[in-house]
Protein backbone atom coordinates (compact mmCIF):
# COMPACT_ATOMS: atom_id res chain seq x y z
CA UNK A 1 0.00 0.00 0.00
CA UNK A 2 1.01 3.63 -0.47
CA UNK A 3 1.56 5.69 2.67
CA UNK A 4 2.98 9.04 3.72
CA UNK A 5 5.49 8.54 6.54
CA UNK A 6 6.90 10.89 9.18
CA UNK A 7 10.39 9.67 10.04
CA UNK A 8 11.32 12.40 12.51
CA UNK A 9 14.25 13.73 10.53
CA UNK A 10 12.42 16.78 9.22
CA UNK A 11 8.93 18.32 9.10
CA UNK A 12 8.32 16.54 5.82
CA UNK A 13 6.46 13.34 4.97
CA UNK A 14 7.97 10.68 2.71
CA UNK A 15 5.96 8.55 0.27
CA UNK A 16 6.55 4.83 0.81
CA UNK A 17 5.19 1.52 -0.44
CA UNK A 18 4.46 -0.68 2.58
CA UNK A 19 2.91 -4.11 3.15
CA UNK A 20 -0.83 -3.98 3.75
CA UNK A 21 -1.47 -4.28 7.51
CA UNK A 22 -3.60 -7.03 9.01
CA UNK A 23 -6.17 -6.55 11.78
CA UNK A 24 -5.52 -8.17 15.16
CA UNK A 25 -8.10 -9.19 17.76
CA UNK A 26 -10.90 -6.62 18.08
CA UNK A 27 -9.49 -4.63 15.16
CA UNK A 28 -10.67 -3.82 11.66
CA UNK A 29 -8.73 -3.22 8.47
CA UNK A 30 -10.11 -0.18 6.66
CA UNK A 31 -9.65 0.80 3.03
CA UNK A 32 -9.25 4.57 3.25
CA UNK A 33 -11.56 6.65 1.03
CA UNK A 34 -10.51 10.04 2.42
CA UNK A 35 -8.51 11.48 5.31
CA UNK A 36 -8.78 15.05 6.52
CA UNK A 37 -5.70 17.13 7.25
CA UNK A 38 -6.05 18.47 10.78
CA UNK A 39 -4.06 21.18 12.54
CA UNK A 40 -3.05 18.51 15.05
CA UNK A 41 -1.30 16.68 12.19
CA UNK A 42 0.59 19.89 11.53
CA UNK A 43 1.60 20.18 15.21
CA UNK A 44 2.92 16.60 15.06
CA UNK A 45 4.82 17.08 11.81
CA UNK A 46 6.28 20.40 12.99
CA UNK A 47 7.47 18.86 16.27
CA UNK A 48 5.15 20.87 18.50
CA UNK A 49 3.67 17.69 20.03
CA UNK A 50 6.26 15.48 21.68
CA UNK A 51 6.71 11.72 21.53
CA UNK A 52 4.86 10.60 18.41
CA UNK A 53 5.41 6.97 17.51
CA UNK A 54 8.05 7.01 14.78
CA UNK A 55 8.07 6.15 11.98
CA UNK A 56 4.46 7.30 11.83
CA UNK A 57 1.61 7.45 9.33
CA UNK A 58 -0.33 10.58 10.42
CA UNK A 59 -4.02 11.28 9.95
CA UNK A 60 -7.04 10.92 12.22
CA UNK A 61 -10.00 12.19 10.19
CA UNK A 62 -10.43 8.89 8.36
CA UNK A 63 -13.39 7.78 6.26
CA UNK A 64 -13.26 4.34 4.73
CA UNK A 65 -14.77 0.92 4.19
CA UNK A 66 -14.22 -2.11 6.40
CA UNK A 67 -12.03 -4.45 4.37
CA UNK A 68 -11.51 -7.17 6.97
CA UNK A 69 -12.49 -7.82 10.59
CA UNK A 70 -10.21 -9.38 13.16
CA UNK A 71 -11.12 -12.01 15.76
CA UNK A 72 -13.72 -10.89 18.30
CA UNK A 73 -15.20 -8.06 16.24
CA UNK A 74 -18.98 -7.74 16.26
CA UNK A 75 -21.36 -5.07 15.02
CA UNK A 76 -19.25 -4.18 11.96
CA UNK A 77 -19.35 -5.87 8.58
CA UNK A 78 -17.15 -6.01 5.51
CA UNK A 79 -17.89 -3.15 3.12
CA UNK A 80 -19.47 -0.95 5.80
CA UNK A 81 -18.46 2.71 5.83
CA UNK A 82 -16.87 3.88 9.08
CA UNK A 83 -14.98 6.83 10.47
CA UNK A 84 -11.85 6.73 12.61
CA UNK A 85 -11.25 9.66 15.00
CA UNK A 86 -8.30 10.90 17.08
CA UNK A 87 -9.13 8.77 20.13
CA UNK A 88 -7.93 5.33 19.07
CA UNK A 89 -8.09 3.31 22.28
CA UNK A 90 -8.40 3.72 26.04
CA UNK A 91 -7.44 1.46 28.94
CA UNK A 92 -11.00 1.15 30.29
CA UNK A 93 -9.95 0.84 33.94
CA UNK A 94 -8.15 4.01 35.07
CA UNK A 95 -10.07 6.46 37.31
CA UNK A 96 -11.00 8.66 34.33
CA UNK A 97 -12.36 5.78 32.26
CA UNK A 98 -14.30 4.61 35.31
CA UNK A 99 -15.86 8.09 35.59
CA UNK A 100 -16.94 8.06 31.94
CA UNK A 101 -14.23 10.58 31.04
CA UNK A 102 -12.31 8.42 28.61
CA UNK A 103 -10.95 11.51 26.88
CA UNK A 104 -8.68 11.90 29.93
CA UNK A 105 -7.57 8.23 30.03
CA UNK A 106 -4.17 7.66 31.66
CA UNK A 107 -3.05 5.20 28.96
CA UNK A 108 -4.70 6.14 25.66
CA UNK A 109 -3.67 5.56 22.07
CA UNK A 110 -4.26 8.27 19.48
CA UNK A 111 -4.80 7.71 15.78
CA UNK A 112 -2.05 9.23 13.66
CA UNK A 113 0.08 9.97 16.73
CA UNK A 114 0.73 6.86 18.83
CA UNK A 115 -0.79 4.44 16.32
CA UNK A 116 -0.70 4.68 12.53
CA UNK A 117 -3.38 6.78 10.88
CA UNK A 118 -5.01 7.44 7.55
CA UNK A 119 -2.44 9.08 5.28
CA UNK A 120 -2.38 5.74 3.45
CA UNK A 121 -4.41 3.36 1.31
CA UNK A 122 -5.29 1.24 4.36
CA UNK A 123 -5.28 1.57 8.13
CA UNK A 124 -6.06 -0.63 11.13
CA UNK A 125 -8.32 0.63 13.93
CA UNK A 126 -9.73 -0.69 17.19
CA UNK A 127 -13.28 -1.73 16.30
CA UNK A 128 -14.62 -0.22 19.52
CA UNK A 129 -13.48 3.27 18.54
CA UNK A 130 -14.89 3.69 15.03
CA UNK A 131 -18.17 5.31 14.08
CA UNK A 132 -20.63 4.04 11.45
CA UNK A 133 -21.10 6.72 8.80
CA UNK A 134 -23.73 7.37 6.09
CA UNK A 135 -23.28 5.04 3.17
CA UNK A 136 -24.35 7.48 0.45
CA UNK A 137 -22.48 10.60 1.58
CA UNK A 138 -19.34 12.00 -0.07
CA UNK A 139 -16.38 10.64 1.94
CA UNK A 140 -14.38 13.82 1.35
CA UNK A 141 -17.20 15.90 2.83
CA UNK A 142 -17.44 13.57 5.83
CA UNK A 143 -13.73 13.53 6.70
CA UNK A 144 -13.51 16.90 8.54
CA UNK A 145 -16.35 15.83 10.82
CA UNK A 146 -14.08 13.21 12.41
CA UNK A 147 -12.00 15.80 14.30
CA UNK A 148 -12.78 19.39 13.34
CA UNK A 149 -16.43 18.51 13.82
CA UNK A 150 -16.06 16.35 16.92
CA UNK A 151 -13.63 18.60 18.79
CA UNK A 152 -15.62 21.65 17.75
CA UNK A 153 -18.75 20.02 19.12
CA UNK A 154 -17.06 19.07 22.41
CA UNK A 155 -15.80 22.65 22.74
CA UNK A 156 -19.33 23.89 22.07
CA UNK A 157 -20.76 21.65 24.78
CA UNK A 158 -18.14 22.90 27.24
CA UNK A 159 -19.08 26.49 26.46
CA UNK A 160 -22.38 25.88 28.26
CA UNK A 161 -25.76 27.40 27.38
CA UNK A 162 -25.19 30.36 25.05
CA UNK A 163 -27.12 32.83 22.96
CA UNK A 164 -24.07 34.73 21.69
CA UNK A 165 -21.00 32.69 20.77
CA UNK A 166 -17.61 33.94 19.59
CA UNK A 167 -15.41 31.77 17.38
CA UNK A 168 -11.73 32.74 17.19
CA UNK A 169 -10.01 31.32 14.11
CA UNK A 170 -12.49 30.59 11.34
CA UNK A 171 -11.12 27.40 9.83
CA UNK A 172 -12.15 23.75 9.65
CA UNK A 173 -13.69 23.49 13.13
CA UNK A 174 -15.38 26.88 13.17
CA UNK A 175 -17.02 26.55 9.78
CA UNK A 176 -18.70 23.33 10.96
CA UNK A 177 -19.60 24.61 14.41
CA UNK A 178 -21.05 27.84 13.00
CA UNK A 179 -23.64 25.77 11.13
CA UNK A 180 -24.50 23.71 14.23
CA UNK A 181 -24.87 26.82 16.39
CA UNK A 182 -27.02 28.64 13.83
CA UNK A 183 -29.23 25.53 13.52
CA UNK A 184 -29.85 25.86 17.27
CA UNK A 185 -30.62 29.56 17.09
CA UNK A 186 -27.32 30.80 18.53
CA UNK A 187 -25.92 34.12 17.31
CA UNK A 188 -22.36 33.60 16.06
CA UNK A 189 -19.57 36.18 16.03
CA UNK A 190 -16.52 35.20 13.95
CA UNK A 191 -13.03 36.50 14.71
CA UNK A 192 -10.41 35.97 12.01
CA UNK A 193 -6.87 37.13 11.35
CA UNK A 194 -6.93 40.90 11.12
CA UNK A 195 -7.58 41.94 7.55
CA UNK A 196 -8.66 38.49 6.34
CA UNK A 197 -11.72 39.66 4.46
CA UNK A 198 -12.13 36.36 2.62
CA UNK A 199 -12.49 34.44 5.90
CA UNK A 200 -14.90 37.08 7.20
CA UNK A 201 -17.03 36.82 4.08
CA UNK A 202 -16.96 33.03 4.45
CA UNK A 203 -18.19 33.29 8.04
CA UNK A 204 -21.03 35.64 7.10
CA UNK A 205 -22.03 33.33 4.26
CA UNK A 206 -22.43 30.53 6.83
CA UNK A 207 -24.71 32.66 8.98
CA UNK A 208 -22.40 34.57 11.32
CA UNK A 209 -24.11 37.71 12.60
CA UNK A 210 -20.80 39.56 12.63
CA UNK A 211 -17.27 38.89 11.40
CA UNK A 212 -14.13 40.90 12.01
CA UNK A 213 -10.49 40.79 13.02
CA UNK A 214 -9.50 39.15 16.28
CA UNK A 215 -8.29 42.47 17.70
CA UNK A 216 -11.64 44.14 17.01
CA UNK A 217 -14.24 44.40 19.78
CA UNK A 218 -17.43 42.45 19.23
CA UNK A 219 -20.58 44.57 18.82
CA UNK A 220 -22.09 42.85 21.88
CA UNK A 221 -20.82 40.96 24.91
CA UNK A 222 -20.56 37.22 24.33
CA UNK A 223 -21.85 34.44 26.56
CA UNK A 224 -18.83 32.34 25.58
CA UNK A 225 -15.93 32.28 23.16
CA UNK A 226 -14.14 29.29 21.66
CA UNK A 227 -10.55 29.64 20.46
CA UNK A 228 -9.49 27.26 17.70
CA UNK A 229 -6.42 29.19 16.50
CA UNK A 230 -3.28 28.02 18.39
CA UNK A 231 -2.47 31.57 19.49
CA UNK A 232 -2.21 32.20 23.22
CA UNK A 233 -2.53 35.96 22.77
CA UNK A 234 -6.18 35.42 21.82
CA UNK A 235 -7.08 34.32 25.36
CA UNK A 236 -6.93 37.81 26.92
CA UNK A 237 -8.80 39.24 23.93
CA UNK A 238 -11.54 36.64 24.29
CA UNK A 239 -11.80 37.24 28.04
CA UNK A 240 -12.46 40.91 27.39
CA UNK A 241 -15.15 39.95 24.85
CA UNK A 242 -17.25 37.78 27.19
CA UNK A 243 -19.79 38.97 29.74
CA UNK A 244 -19.61 38.50 33.50
CA UNK A 245 -19.75 34.78 34.21
CA UNK A 246 -18.75 34.05 30.62
CA UNK A 247 -16.43 31.30 29.54
CA UNK A 248 -13.45 31.08 27.19
CA UNK A 249 -12.86 27.58 25.79
CA UNK A 250 -9.46 26.69 24.34
CA UNK A 251 -10.28 24.07 21.73
CA UNK A 252 -6.82 23.13 20.45
CA UNK A 253 -4.37 20.46 21.58
CA UNK A 254 -1.48 22.92 21.32
CA UNK A 255 -1.29 26.68 21.85
CA UNK A 256 1.49 29.23 22.14
CA UNK A 257 2.04 30.72 25.59
CA UNK A 258 -0.73 32.87 27.02
CA UNK A 259 0.64 36.34 27.81
CA UNK A 260 0.08 38.04 31.15
CA UNK A 261 -3.18 39.94 31.49
CA UNK A 262 -4.85 42.01 34.22
CA UNK A 263 -6.80 40.09 36.83
CA UNK A 264 -9.71 42.45 36.11
CA UNK A 265 -10.16 40.70 32.74
CA UNK A 266 -10.79 37.40 34.54
CA UNK A 267 -12.77 38.75 37.48
CA UNK A 268 -16.57 38.57 37.73
CA UNK A 269 -16.46 34.76 37.53
CA UNK A 270 -15.20 34.53 33.98
CA UNK A 271 -13.60 31.15 33.24
CA UNK A 272 -10.87 29.71 31.01
CA UNK A 273 -11.18 25.99 30.22
CA UNK A 274 -9.42 23.62 27.84
CA UNK A 275 -10.69 20.72 25.78
CA UNK A 276 -8.86 17.41 25.69
CA UNK A 277 -9.56 14.83 23.00
CA UNK A 278 -13.11 13.46 22.72
CA UNK A 279 -15.30 10.65 23.95
CA UNK A 280 -17.26 8.15 21.93
CA UNK A 281 -20.39 9.68 23.46
CA UNK A 282 -19.47 12.94 21.72
CA UNK A 283 -19.66 11.15 18.38
CA UNK A 284 -22.95 9.48 19.23
CA UNK A 285 -24.45 12.92 19.91
CA UNK A 286 -22.67 14.86 17.17
CA UNK A 287 -23.27 12.90 13.98
CA UNK A 288 -27.09 12.91 14.20
CA UNK A 289 -27.00 16.64 15.03
CA UNK A 290 -24.72 17.38 12.07
CA UNK A 291 -27.14 15.52 9.81
CA UNK A 292 -30.15 17.38 11.25
CA UNK A 293 -28.36 20.72 10.79
CA UNK A 294 -27.47 19.74 7.22
CA UNK A 295 -23.86 20.64 7.84
CA UNK A 296 -21.91 21.18 4.65
CA UNK A 297 -18.14 21.11 4.83
CA UNK A 298 -15.96 23.17 2.55
CA UNK A 299 -13.01 21.09 1.44
CA UNK A 300 -9.98 21.16 -0.81
CA UNK A 301 -9.01 17.74 -2.24
CA UNK A 302 -5.39 16.66 -2.55
CA UNK A 303 -3.99 13.37 -3.84
CA UNK A 304 -2.31 11.38 -1.08
CA UNK A 305 1.17 12.02 -2.50
CA UNK A 306 0.58 15.78 -2.10
CA UNK A 307 0.14 15.58 1.67
CA UNK A 308 3.10 17.91 2.24
CA UNK A 309 1.48 20.53 0.04
CA UNK A 310 -1.79 20.25 1.98
CA UNK A 311 0.06 20.63 5.29
CA UNK A 312 1.94 23.66 3.99
CA UNK A 313 -1.27 25.30 2.80
CA UNK A 314 -2.71 24.79 6.29
CA UNK A 315 0.52 26.02 7.91
CA UNK A 316 0.37 29.30 5.98
CA UNK A 317 -3.37 29.94 6.18
CA UNK A 318 -4.09 29.36 2.51
CA UNK A 319 -7.22 27.27 3.14
CA UNK A 320 -10.87 28.05 3.72
CA UNK A 321 -12.49 25.04 5.33
CA UNK A 322 -10.47 21.81 5.38
CA UNK A 323 -7.90 19.97 3.30
CA UNK A 324 -8.67 16.30 2.58
CA UNK A 325 -6.33 13.65 1.17
CA UNK A 326 -7.73 11.11 -1.26
CA UNK A 327 -5.75 7.90 -1.91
Amino acid sequence: MRAMILTGRSPFLHARDLPQPAPGPHEVLIRVEACGVCRTDLHIVDGELSAPRLPLIPGHEIVGRVEQTGPGVSGLSTGQRVGVPWLGQTCGHCPYCAMGRENLCDAPLFTGYTRNGGYADYCVADAGYVFPLPEAADPVALAPLLCAGLIGFRSYRMAGPVQRLGLYGFGAASHILCQIARHQGVEVFAFTRDGDEAAQDFARALGAAWAGGSSEPAPALLDAAIIFAPVGALVPLALRAVRKGGRVVCGGIHMSDIPAFPYADLWHEREIVSVANLTRADGEAFFPLAEAARVRTQTARYPLDRANEALDDLRHGRLQGAAVLVP
